[in-house]
């Protein structure tokens, strides 16, 4: 079986979602490829700064019709007790992945786009054309592909990507419980080893999702030890957790996780999401940068398509620089950060810092963050 498209994207997570919507409304022809079939959890903090919320609105995205909470305030604690509040200048929103994803998708089929549940095993570039096969040996050929399938894939391997032969120290846990918690907070929590975000998302449902390093992890026998006995140092995060009911079977994890630098472009994949970089979690923005990463990439490959950019080198180089200069400066204050709050007492250096001069704060916010995005800028 054997399908064309003038833009191929793998991967169905935010990115690919929201490329394949842009790409759709201006007209081109779009397939996009997932693995896993919709709805399905996803480890993620489900925190959304609204600077997303003007572009997703010019998408006829309907954030409202899927019951978010109104977030506008950050909580942050350290292990010995130090805590702090503050205002998020633009405020955000918490939805899960379970929702929103399962919600882009249908707008995809609604509107027409063919979205095939399958697994890629193979993606070769040859005469200005992209030849992709999955495992049930359908073919699609493109002009140009999208890699939008997430943080770690075998087509990592594959592409042969320096990132993914370097061992990565860190391992993300995620789950939903049933508690006391306010709407308006997003809450981030220091415990030895890593840091927890806390925050509601719809139905009145928490999202606790945290980062851990492997070594500090791989000391207890399960997660419910390790939560227990490293988590709960944090009197803060202890008193949320016990008050709170799981609502998963079990939590849910992804390992290896891998915050050095990847490539924006590889073998003349457009990456995007997660896929061209990973922000760490305690920024709290990934999932706004999946949106806008998605916007970067559809509106270069419409200036290529339109004949506005001259050539494949001149893309690739031009989508490199937008990219580079759009989410570096935020890649690596999310890297000090993660490096500051890894070491206990610099956390409380920093801690008490940030209460004697709130303002500090609201900066590394700033930096963490974007400006609204407009659909049409």
């Amino acid at each position: 079986m054997h399908f064309k498209s003038d833009i191929l994207i793998i991967g169905g997570g935010l990115a690919g979602l929201t490329a394949a919507l842009h790409l759709h409304k201006a007209g081109l022809d779009v397939i996009l490829i997932e693995k896993n079939a919709y709805p399905n959890h996803k480890v993620c903090g489900e925190y959304i700064s609204n600077e997303v919320l003007p572009y997703l609105k010019w998408l006829g995205v309907d954030v409202e019709s899927l019951n978010p909470t109104h977030i506008n305030k950050l909580h942050l604690t350290t292990q010995s007790g130090k805590s702090t509040y503050t205002n998020l200048p633009l405020g955000g929103f918490g939805i899960s992945r379970f929702t929103l994803d399962n919600y882009l998708y249908q707008l995809l089929l609604n509107r027409g786009v063919k979205v095939f549940l399958e697994s890629v095993t193979d993606v070769q570039f040859d005469e200005e054309l992209f030849t992709v096969k999955t495992t049930n040996n359908i073919t699609f050929t493109a002009n140009q592909v999208i890699g939008a399938y997430g943080k770690r894939s075998s087509l990592d391997i594959k592409l042969d990507r320096p990132f993914i032969k370097k061992k990565a120290p860190f391992l993300a846990i995620k789950a939903h419980y049933n508690g006391v918690f306010p709407d308006d907070i997003v809450a981030l929590h220091n415990f030895k080893g890593g840091y927890c975000g806390v925050s509601k998302v719809e139905d009145d449902k928490i999202n606790i999702c945290y980062l851990a390093d492997y070594e500090t992890f791989k000391k207890h026998k399960n997660i419910e030890s390790y939560q227990q006995y490293v988590l709960m140092k944090n009197k803060v995060l202890k008193d949320i957790l016990e008050r709170s009911e799981l609502l998963f079977e079990t939590p849910i994890t992804i390992s290896q996780l891998s915050f050095g630098a990847k490539e924006a472009v590889t073998n003349h994949v457009l990456m995007v999401g997660d896929a061209a970089g990973l922000i760490h979690p305690l920024c709290g923005n990934g999932m706004a940068m999946a949106f806008h990463g998605a916007k970067i990439v559809s509106e270069t490959l419409i200036a290529y398509l339109n004949g506005d950019i001259k050539s494949r080198a001149k893309l690739e180089k031009k989508y490199t620089k937008i990219w580079n200069k759009t989410f570096n400066s935020r890649l690596k204050t999310g890297s000090i950060l993660s490096s500051l709050l890894q070491r206990e007492i610099l956390t409380d250096f920093l801690i008490n810092v940030i209460t004697k001069m709130p303002w500090l704060l609201k900066q590394i916010i700033k930096r963490t963050h974007g400006k609204p995005l407009l659909g049409n800028d």
